[in-house]
């Protein structure tokens, strides 16, 4: 049904991307900016890893054609590397590698911080394109799924642009065990929606 599409695109989009998770990392990037540099920037970082995502969703059912993989076999890769993803949220490892990204990005020009880190990779990262790419192939060129895809693009760039926004007081919020704690759960929920992307794949390899 298209809500429980939709609802199943959002939460995987947003436990992918991670709004909050990300705040430390914009606040490490845009450390030291005037308060308004600090908004356009996440502006421009929401817009553009929005676009790039709703670009994507839009040609993801091409794609697999074109390249002539099946939607099974994309969704068992896809699976595989999405679980990669949570391992690396339960065990800290993606929270220690956005930070070097950051650390590496605070002496780059300001127009650029948007971006890089923030755009790419950490918000339309290998993770969010490939969760995409899946979602696209679930909705099957169908007009009304891929407009909820589109739109819930739209709502998990709006959600990051709100959270870098409040990123000082969310920080401050949720704390060191906050973040920590978030990162964790939202990695065990990562990985069961990997598990059933390859669960769902391997079910259409294998005869009924």
């Amino acid at each position: 049904m298209p809500l429980d599409f939709a609802i199943s695109a959002f939460l995987t989009l947003f436990v992918v991307v991670d709004p909050i998770g990300l705040t430390p990392t914009f606040l490490a990037v845009t450390h030291g900016l005037p308060r308004k540099v600090r908004h356009s920037v996440a502006l421009r970082a929401a817009i553009i890893a929005g676009a790039i995502l709703i670009g994507t969703a839009l040609i993801g059912d091409w794609l697999f054609r074109t390249l002539g993989i099946s939607l099974s076999a994309f969704r068992i890769a896809g699976g595989l590397l999405l679980f990669t993803i949570a391992f690396e949220m339960l065990f800290g490892v993606r929270m220690r590698r956005e930070s070097q990204a950051a650390e590496e990005a605070v002496e780059e020009h300001v127009r650029n911080l948007a971006a890089f880190p923030l755009a790419i990779p950490l918000m339309a990262g290998p993770g969010a394109i490939t969760a995409t790419v899946l979602l696209a192939g679930r909705a099957d060129g169908h007009l009304l799924l891929v407009g909820m895809l589109i739109a819930v693009v739209v709502l998990v760039a709006a959600a990051c642009f709100a959270a870098f926004i409040f990123a000082g007081r969310i920080s401050r919020l949720l704390g060191n065990t906050g973040n920590i704690v978030l990162s964790r759960l939202l990695g065990v929920l990562l990985a069961a929606l990997a598990v059933q992307f390859v669960v769902d794949g391997i079910r259409a390899l294998i005869p009924a």
